[in-house]
């Protein structure tokens, strides 16, 4: 079984315990930045990673992106991916100054965007691992900041293929006090043997 051979009833429980995880996402989100953190019920799609990417930006349009594989009871890989000025938003909500003063990634804006998505990744990880009882362990973040097309070319060597069905979870968060709203992109791609751990866990198998 593959990722587009899920069943109504199994994408239902993936977005529970993806809206479990954004809640979770949410909480560290507000204890980073100190702001009131606010989330939207995800919403899940099952894509082509191309197709993904196309929801996220043009082609050569820049984005951020973190890929973090994990291991322990589920093994695969995971994908964080934001616009450009989300990402710019996101880094300015994480080191307290006001929106609109990061303009670029340096060394710091970049630490600063791993620490945040690999807390998030960690958020829907647990989440899924706490439900059904199963180890998750993540892998130490690798970032990416080039149009999406470039990062599409570099992420499908880790993803098979751009043409790869993966499980995209797509997440608003509302930051209340700056009263702007983020879009964030996490994509799931389990390996064969972990997606029917998975589902016979949730006893959809």
């Amino acid at each position: 079984m593959d990722v587009s051979q899920l069943k109504a009833i199994q994408l239902d429980a993936l977005k529970e315990v993806a809206n479990i995880g954004a809640c979770h996402a949410a909480t560290a989100l507000s204890e980073l930045t100190g702001e009131k953190v606010m989330v939207n019920v995800p919403v899940i799609r099952i894509n082509p990673i191309e197709e993904v990417f196309s929801l996220v930006a043009k082609p050569n349009e820049v984005v951020a992106s973190v890929l973090i594989y994990f291991l322990g009871d589920m093994t695969g890989r995971t994908l964080l991916l934001f616009p450009q000025e989300a990402a710019w938003h996101l880094t300015d909500c994480l080191m307290r100054q006001p929106l609109g003063t990061t303009k670029k990634f340096g060394e710091l804006e970049e630490s600063a965007l791993k620490e945040v998505s690999n807390v998030l990744t960690c958020a829907y990880m647990n989440s899924l691992g706490d439900l059904l009882g199963l180890v998750v362990v993540p892998s130490v973040p690798s970032m990416a900041v080039d149009m999406a097309s470039a990062v599409l070319q570099t992420v499908s060597l880790e993803f098979s293929s751009d043409k790869d069905m993966v499980v995209c979870i797509e997440t608003e968060f509302r930051f209340v006090e700056k009263n702007t709203t983020l879009y964030g992109y996490f994509l799931l791609l389990p390996d064969p043997a972990s997606l029917e751990v998975i589902l016979n866990a949730i006893h959809l198998g």
